[in-house]
Protein backbone atom coordinates (compact mmCIF):
# COMPACT_ATOMS: atom_id res chain seq x y z
CA UNK A 1 0.00 0.00 0.00
CA UNK A 2 1.28 3.61 -0.65
CA UNK A 3 2.53 5.09 2.26
CA UNK A 4 0.20 8.08 1.41
CA UNK A 5 -3.08 6.06 0.55
CA UNK A 6 -6.05 7.13 2.61
CA UNK A 7 -6.38 5.06 5.81
CA UNK A 8 -10.39 5.37 5.42
CA UNK A 9 -12.03 4.56 2.05
CA UNK A 10 -15.60 5.55 1.34
CA UNK A 11 -17.77 4.33 -1.26
CA UNK A 12 -21.51 4.96 -1.78
CA UNK A 13 -23.57 1.93 -3.31
CA UNK A 14 -27.10 2.82 -3.83
CA UNK A 15 -27.47 4.67 -0.34
CA UNK A 16 -25.43 2.15 1.17
CA UNK A 17 -21.79 4.11 2.49
CA UNK A 18 -19.21 1.07 2.39
CA UNK A 19 -16.30 2.28 4.80
CA UNK A 20 -13.08 0.77 4.34
CA UNK A 21 -10.69 0.63 7.31
CA UNK A 22 -7.33 1.21 4.94
CA UNK A 23 -4.29 0.37 7.42
CA UNK A 24 -3.44 -3.07 6.07
CA UNK A 25 -0.29 -3.77 7.48
CA UNK A 26 -0.67 -2.75 10.71
CA UNK A 27 -4.01 -5.33 10.50
CA UNK A 28 -6.56 -1.92 10.40
CA UNK A 29 -4.91 -0.93 14.20
CA UNK A 30 -7.40 1.84 15.57
CA UNK A 31 -4.88 4.63 15.52
CA UNK A 32 -5.88 7.91 16.65
CA UNK A 33 -5.63 8.89 13.17
CA UNK A 34 -7.83 6.31 12.19
CA UNK A 35 -10.76 6.83 14.87
CA UNK A 36 -10.12 10.97 13.91
CA UNK A 37 -11.47 9.59 10.46
CA UNK A 38 -13.67 7.02 10.93
CA UNK A 39 -15.75 9.60 13.74
CA UNK A 40 -15.81 12.44 11.17
CA UNK A 41 -17.21 10.51 8.00
CA UNK A 42 -19.75 8.82 10.59
CA UNK A 43 -20.96 12.19 11.66
CA UNK A 44 -21.36 12.81 8.15
CA UNK A 45 -23.20 10.21 7.38
CA UNK A 46 -25.61 10.29 10.05
CA UNK A 47 -26.62 13.91 8.65
CA UNK A 48 -26.88 12.73 5.25
CA UNK A 49 -30.72 11.60 4.82
CA UNK A 50 -29.29 10.10 1.09
CA UNK A 51 -27.56 7.41 3.14
CA UNK A 52 -29.94 4.37 4.55
CA UNK A 53 -27.23 1.95 5.70
CA UNK A 54 -23.60 1.67 6.41
CA UNK A 55 -21.11 -1.09 6.23
CA UNK A 56 -17.72 -0.78 7.93
CA UNK A 57 -15.28 -3.77 6.44
CA UNK A 58 -11.41 -3.69 6.29
CA UNK A 59 -8.40 -3.91 3.90
CA UNK A 60 -5.87 -6.50 4.25
CA UNK A 61 -5.88 -9.63 5.89
CA UNK A 62 -7.90 -8.70 8.65
CA UNK A 63 -10.47 -6.48 10.04
CA UNK A 64 -9.14 -5.06 13.07
CA UNK A 65 -6.34 -6.29 15.86
CA UNK A 66 -8.17 -3.66 18.29
CA UNK A 67 -5.86 -0.34 18.95
CA UNK A 68 -2.49 0.96 18.02
CA UNK A 69 0.42 -0.32 20.74
CA UNK A 70 3.21 1.20 18.74
CA UNK A 71 1.24 4.54 19.46
CA UNK A 72 0.16 3.66 22.26
CA UNK A 73 3.76 2.53 23.92
CA UNK A 74 5.12 5.07 21.79
CA UNK A 75 3.76 8.30 24.66
CA UNK A 76 3.59 6.67 27.45
CA UNK A 77 1.16 9.38 29.58
CA UNK A 78 -1.74 9.79 31.32
CA UNK A 79 -2.93 12.29 28.67
CA UNK A 80 -2.50 10.26 25.84
CA UNK A 81 -4.14 7.41 27.32
CA UNK A 82 -7.02 9.12 28.01
CA UNK A 83 -7.31 10.63 24.95
CA UNK A 84 -6.84 7.49 23.13
CA UNK A 85 -9.93 6.02 25.25
CA UNK A 86 -12.02 8.91 25.24
CA UNK A 87 -11.94 9.07 21.53
CA UNK A 88 -12.94 5.32 21.33
CA UNK A 89 -15.75 5.55 23.23
CA UNK A 90 -17.12 8.72 21.50
CA UNK A 91 -16.81 6.33 17.92
CA UNK A 92 -18.45 3.50 19.37
CA UNK A 93 -21.50 5.75 20.95
CA UNK A 94 -21.44 7.07 17.54
CA UNK A 95 -22.12 4.07 16.08
CA UNK A 96 -24.73 3.55 18.26
CA UNK A 97 -26.33 6.67 18.00
CA UNK A 98 -26.18 7.08 14.38
CA UNK A 99 -29.72 6.50 12.67
CA UNK A 100 -28.55 4.71 10.04
CA UNK A 101 -27.58 0.87 10.69
CA UNK A 102 -24.32 -0.37 10.32
CA UNK A 103 -23.08 -3.59 9.25
CA UNK A 104 -19.44 -4.92 10.32
CA UNK A 105 -18.01 -6.78 7.34
CA UNK A 106 -15.75 -8.98 9.10
CA UNK A 107 -12.53 -11.13 8.20
CA UNK A 108 -9.28 -12.41 9.28
CA UNK A 109 -9.57 -11.26 12.67
CA UNK A 110 -11.65 -8.78 15.10
CA UNK A 111 -9.85 -8.74 18.39
CA UNK A 112 -9.67 -6.31 21.19
CA UNK A 113 -11.06 -3.09 19.88
CA UNK A 114 -11.52 -4.42 16.70
CA UNK A 115 -13.76 -7.24 18.37
CA UNK A 116 -15.69 -4.34 19.98
CA UNK A 117 -16.19 -2.36 16.86
CA UNK A 118 -17.92 -5.75 15.70
CA UNK A 119 -19.96 -6.19 18.73
CA UNK A 120 -20.97 -2.18 18.31
CA UNK A 121 -22.28 -2.44 15.14
CA UNK A 122 -26.34 -3.08 14.94
CA UNK A 123 -25.35 -6.45 12.53
CA UNK A 124 -22.50 -8.30 11.67
CA UNK A 125 -21.49 -10.81 8.89
CA UNK A 126 -18.31 -12.74 9.24
CA UNK A 127 -16.50 -14.93 6.34
CA UNK A 128 -16.48 -18.26 8.09
CA UNK A 129 -12.61 -17.91 9.00
CA UNK A 130 -13.04 -15.65 11.33
CA UNK A 131 -11.41 -15.22 14.70
CA UNK A 132 -12.50 -12.86 17.38
CA UNK A 133 -10.68 -12.07 21.01
CA UNK A 134 -10.31 -9.83 23.57
CA UNK A 135 -6.28 -10.81 24.29
CA UNK A 136 -5.48 -8.17 26.52
CA UNK A 137 -5.04 -10.07 29.27
CA UNK A 138 -2.41 -11.83 27.76
CA UNK A 139 -0.11 -8.56 27.70
CA UNK A 140 -0.79 -7.30 31.16
CA UNK A 141 -4.25 -4.76 29.90
CA UNK A 142 -7.64 -6.12 30.59
CA UNK A 143 -9.76 -5.49 27.73
CA UNK A 144 -12.30 -2.98 29.65
CA UNK A 145 -13.56 -0.55 26.87
CA UNK A 146 -14.23 -3.66 24.51
CA UNK A 147 -15.55 -5.60 27.48
CA UNK A 148 -18.32 -2.84 27.01
CA UNK A 149 -19.92 -3.92 23.66
CA UNK A 150 -18.82 -7.50 24.43
CA UNK A 151 -20.99 -8.24 27.52
CA UNK A 152 -24.06 -6.25 25.93
CA UNK A 153 -23.90 -8.60 23.29
CA UNK A 154 -22.97 -12.08 24.53
CA UNK A 155 -23.97 -13.93 27.51
CA UNK A 156 -22.08 -13.22 30.52
CA UNK A 157 -20.67 -16.37 30.96
CA UNK A 158 -19.25 -16.49 27.23
CA UNK A 159 -17.61 -12.69 27.62
CA UNK A 160 -16.20 -13.37 30.63
CA UNK A 161 -14.23 -16.68 29.25
CA UNK A 162 -13.43 -14.53 26.57
CA UNK A 163 -12.12 -11.62 28.70
CA UNK A 164 -10.47 -13.89 31.35
CA UNK A 165 -8.29 -16.30 29.09
CA UNK A 166 -7.68 -14.03 25.96
CA UNK A 167 -8.35 -17.05 23.47
CA UNK A 168 -9.81 -16.33 20.25
CA UNK A 169 -13.13 -17.98 19.75
CA UNK A 170 -13.82 -19.18 15.57
CA UNK A 171 -16.84 -18.31 13.69
CA UNK A 172 -19.00 -20.60 14.29
CA UNK A 173 -18.68 -20.02 18.44
CA UNK A 174 -19.05 -16.32 17.41
CA UNK A 175 -22.55 -17.18 16.13
CA UNK A 176 -23.57 -18.85 18.67
CA UNK A 177 -22.64 -16.82 21.47
CA UNK A 178 -24.46 -14.15 19.16
CA UNK A 179 -21.62 -11.95 18.44
CA UNK A 180 -22.24 -12.08 14.85
CA UNK A 181 -25.96 -12.50 12.91
CA UNK A 182 -24.52 -14.58 9.78
CA UNK A 183 -20.81 -16.91 9.57
CA UNK A 184 -20.67 -17.32 5.80
CA UNK A 185 -18.00 -18.55 2.62
CA UNK A 186 -14.95 -16.05 2.72
CA UNK A 187 -16.15 -15.53 -1.59
CA UNK A 188 -19.35 -15.20 -0.39
CA UNK A 189 -18.82 -12.19 1.88
CA UNK A 190 -20.04 -9.30 -0.06
CA UNK A 191 -22.72 -10.68 -1.42
CA UNK A 192 -23.97 -11.49 1.89
CA UNK A 193 -23.55 -7.89 3.35
CA UNK A 194 -25.47 -6.56 0.43
CA UNK A 195 -28.16 -8.55 0.64
CA UNK A 196 -28.78 -7.80 4.41
CA UNK A 197 -27.81 -3.89 3.24
CA UNK A 198 -30.39 -4.22 0.71
CA UNK A 199 -32.93 -5.73 3.36
CA UNK A 200 -32.32 -2.93 5.17
CA UNK A 201 -32.37 0.13 2.80
CA UNK A 202 -35.93 -1.43 1.62
CA UNK A 203 -37.57 -0.35 4.67
CA UNK A 204 -38.49 3.44 5.93
CA UNK A 205 -35.38 5.05 6.79
CA UNK A 206 -37.46 6.70 8.86
CA UNK A 207 -38.91 4.10 11.14
CA UNK A 208 -35.92 2.61 11.52
CA UNK A 209 -34.08 5.67 13.10
CA UNK A 210 -36.95 5.45 15.72
CA UNK A 211 -36.44 1.90 16.32
CA UNK A 212 -32.97 1.71 16.18
CA UNK A 213 -32.68 4.82 18.69
CA UNK A 214 -35.76 2.86 20.75
CA UNK A 215 -33.77 -0.51 20.93
CA UNK A 216 -30.63 1.22 22.66
CA UNK A 217 -32.53 3.05 24.94
CA UNK A 218 -34.99 0.48 26.17
CA UNK A 219 -31.83 -1.76 26.97
CA UNK A 220 -30.48 0.16 29.88
CA UNK A 221 -33.90 0.57 31.49
CA UNK A 222 -35.97 -1.81 34.20
CA UNK A 223 -38.65 -3.99 32.67
CA UNK A 224 -41.50 -1.43 33.60
CA UNK A 225 -39.59 1.07 32.44
CA UNK A 226 -39.03 0.02 29.25
CA UNK A 227 -42.55 -0.50 28.80
CA UNK A 228 -43.81 2.30 29.09
CA UNK A 229 -41.34 4.18 27.45
CA UNK A 230 -41.25 1.32 23.75
CA UNK A 231 -45.29 1.99 24.56
CA UNK A 232 -44.85 5.81 23.76
CA UNK A 233 -42.48 5.02 20.55
CA UNK A 234 -45.05 3.00 19.75
CA UNK A 235 -48.01 5.65 19.83
CA UNK A 236 -45.35 8.24 18.37
CA UNK A 237 -44.32 5.86 15.40
CA UNK A 238 -47.96 5.15 14.65
CA UNK A 239 -48.39 8.78 13.98
CA UNK A 240 -45.68 8.76 11.08
CA UNK A 241 -46.95 8.84 7.61
CA UNK A 242 -45.35 5.63 7.37
CA UNK A 243 -46.77 3.48 9.63
CA UNK A 244 -50.33 4.62 7.93
CA UNK A 245 -48.63 3.33 4.94
CA UNK A 246 -47.47 0.70 5.56
CA UNK A 247 -50.82 -1.00 7.04
CA UNK A 248 -52.75 0.54 4.45
CA UNK A 249 -50.61 -1.72 2.08
CA UNK A 250 -50.78 -4.31 4.20
CA UNK A 251 -54.68 -4.26 4.24
CA UNK A 252 -54.80 -3.65 0.29
CA UNK A 253 -52.09 -6.47 -0.75
CA UNK A 254 -49.63 -4.18 -2.41
CA UNK A 255 -45.79 -3.26 -1.75
CA UNK A 256 -45.78 0.27 0.41
CA UNK A 257 -44.39 3.03 -0.96
CA UNK A 258 -42.09 5.12 1.78
CA UNK A 259 -42.34 8.97 1.97
CA UNK A 260 -39.29 8.26 5.05
CA UNK A 261 -41.50 10.20 7.53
Amino acid sequence: MNDEAPILLREDRESVAWLTLNRPRAYNALSIGLMTALQAELESIGENADIRAVVIGAAGRGFCAGHDLKELRANPSRQFYESVFAHCSKLMLTITRMPQPVIARVHGIATAAGCQLVATCDLAVAADDTRFGTPGVNIGLFCSTPMVALSRNVGRKQAMQMLLTGETVDCATALSFGLINEAVPADNLDRSVEALAAAIKSKSSHVLKIGKKAFYRQAEMGLEEAYRFTGQVMVENMMARDAEEGIDAFIEKRPPVWQDA
